[in-house]
């Protein structure tokens, strides 16, 4: 055991689904040092998902316009013992070796953690065959914990708790009825997608009358997400762009399963144990074996081939002539399973 640990600060500051896979080595880390108290350094955007962890003690918002000097004063008052770098950022390492925090645990293969961490952990993520939670928990290593655990045992560590509940004029949207589908078909450009065109497919062939369907997307999407919505059923509700992040928390924890492609909201469903169904590309690595959702009720659907048409371009054919019939029918299995 780590002696004198009293708060660890865990920082990542990326998307939505890398803060999601990171939760659970904050219970990993709590089942170890009970008494700790963990801190999460993160960007605004993400932090609504990290305040439904009920294992997180505190939050910090990383500001990066801020100058060196206040970065530096932000990390060295919350009187840290000791600092986990989940997603290397040059500058968080730079500001936290200024503040002495007296543990810094970083990658070894990222440069600047050479001369800013003083506890290094010897793993690449990029050849590595683990899933991105599981190369997560590598970093714990210097805390004497020495724990890769299977992805089957992982669901249970997220410990989330939707805190705000959904609005009544949201709420009155869902079916008691019908499979409250939420479709999420853009990615912010963070992943491949499966495409406009499959999306308006999966549409018509999902029944009507066993269906509800909801279009989830951020402002900026809605004009590519138009063409998905002609000649649509009334089951089919667009709420491009008309939510925040914490409203569409609260949406998918009252909804019934989601379909997208490697995106924050497939995360967060199969965090919140809903039916995620996830399509994926197979090249490295974009693909399943790093992240797939990790869930009760998670699956994932992509072509099993080697791949390397689209490494360098944003349309990959592997993932786009995905059939809609066979998305729907992982569906239907996951749900009836």
């Amino acid at each position: 055991m780590q002696k004198d640990l009293h708060k660890i600060i865990i920082s990542r500051t990326d998307g939505i689904g890398d803060v999601i896979l990171t939760l659970p080595i904050i219970s990993i880390i709590k089942k170890y040092y009970p008494n700790v108290i963990i801190t999460f350094l993160t960007k605004i955007y993400t932090k609504p998902i990290i305040e439904c962890c009920k294992n997180i003690d505190e939050i910090i918002i990383w500001q990066p316009e801020i100058t060196e000097k206040e970065q530096i004063n932000l990390l060295k008052n919350t009187k840290a013992s000791a600092i986990i770098h989940v997603f290397p950022s040059k500058q968080i390492a730079k500001a936290a070796y200024k503040a002495n925090i007296p543990i810094r645990i970083g990658s070894s293969h990222r440069w600047f953690h050479l001369f800013t961490c003083n506890k290094l952990v010897h793993f690449t993520r990029k050849r590595s065959s683990l899933h991105e939670a599981q190369l997560n928990m590598k970093l714990l290593k210097p805390l004497y914990i020495n724990t890769i655990l299977e992805l089957k045992n992982i669901p249970q560590l997220y410990s989330l708790k939707v805190k705000n509940t959904l609005t009544p004029s949201l709420k009155s949207l869902l079916s008691k009825n019908l499979f409250n589908l939420i479709l999420h078909p853009k990615t912010k450009g963070s992943a491949r997608e499966w495409g406009i065109e499959n999306y308006k497919e999966l549409i018509k062939l999902l029944p009507a009358n066993k269906y509800k369907i909801f279009i989830t997307g951020t402002k900026e999407e809605q004009n590519e997400i138009m063409p998905l919505l002609e000649n649509t059923h009334e089951n089919v509700i667009d709420l491009t762009g008309k939510i925040t992040l914490s409203e569409l928390i609260s949406f998918i924890n009252e909804a019934d399963g989601i379909i997208a492609c490697s995106t924050g909201p497939l995360h967060i469903a199969a965090a919140l144990n809903k039916v995620a169904i996830g399509i994926f590309p197979p090249i490295k690595p974009m693909h399943p074996g790093r992240w797939a959702p990790i869930g009760d009720k998670a699956q994932v659907i992509y072509k099993n081939i080697k791949c390397s048409k689209c490494r360098k371009s944003k349309i990959c054919e592997c993932i786009t002539t995905i059939k809609p019939q066979d998305v729907i029918n992982l569906l239907e299995k996951t749900i009836n399973s």
